[in-house]
């Protein structure tokens, strides 16, 4: 009788253990990371806030911001592995079939994010646009061919890869919350950005 009930608790365990404090503290982080930057790039557009900290120059102002989003880029991957190592593990996850998935998506995502990274730069990864630091023309190499979004397509990717690796139904669920919120952050930045790009090509023609 005592197995049976032990093994009806098991599988009536919940997935996620959703008042896991380290949980929240990540999804705080999603959410944060992409609005701060947002508003960040903006400010410099329109106060030339990280330029005025650079000495007035825009192209150490737009590193200033580079690493300020790295750095919170790395605080979030961090908590995301510290909260997948406080959640349970699914048994429907527990398959070789998985992990080999797993390890395909995870290289595929990160050779997104890293032969995006190279394509464009530092400068152009980090939102340099914003900056005044403007492409001379659109880039449409690998891997801005398969995706017009590489660097956030290939980061959620990578998160959903880990959270297959770990057989984590809450790294599922924070993979999601990714997912959203570069949707969230794409309907912001791509008309910012293409308004930025507008005035150059009419101010161009005005010359």
């Amino acid at each position: 009788m005592d197995q049976v009930l032990a093994v009806t608790q098991e599988h009536l365990a919940p997935l996620v253990h959703w008042r896991e404090p380290t949980l929240w503290y990540v999804v705080a982080s999603i959410v944060f990371n992409p609005t701060f930057w947002n508003i960040a790039a903006r400010q410099e557009y329109h106060r030339k806030v990280f330029t005025r900290l650079a000495g007035g120059n825009s192209r150490y102002g737009c590193y200033i911001l580079a690493a300020t989003i790295f750095s919170l880029g790395i605080l979030r991957d961090h908590l995301y592995n510290v909260a997948l190592e406080h959640q349970p593990k699914v048994d429907m996850l527990a398959y070789g079939e998985v992990k080999l998935l797993a390890l395909v998506l995870g290289v595929f995502g990160s050779t997104l994010v890293v032969t995006s990274m190279y394509q464009l730069g530092i400068v152009g990864t980090y939102l340099g646009d914003y900056f005044g630091i403007l492409m001379d023309q659109r880039v449409t190499a690998f891997p801005f061919n398969v995706s017009n979004n590489p660097m956030y397509h290939g980061s959620t990717l990578s998160f959903l890869a880990v959270a297959l690796w770990n057989e984590s139904a809450a790294g599922l669920f924070l993979s999601a919350v990714v997912f959203v919120m570069y949707c969230i952050a794409l309907r912001f930045e791509e008309p910012f950005t293409g308004m930025i790009y507008a005035k150059r090509d009419a101010a161009k023609k005005t010359e």
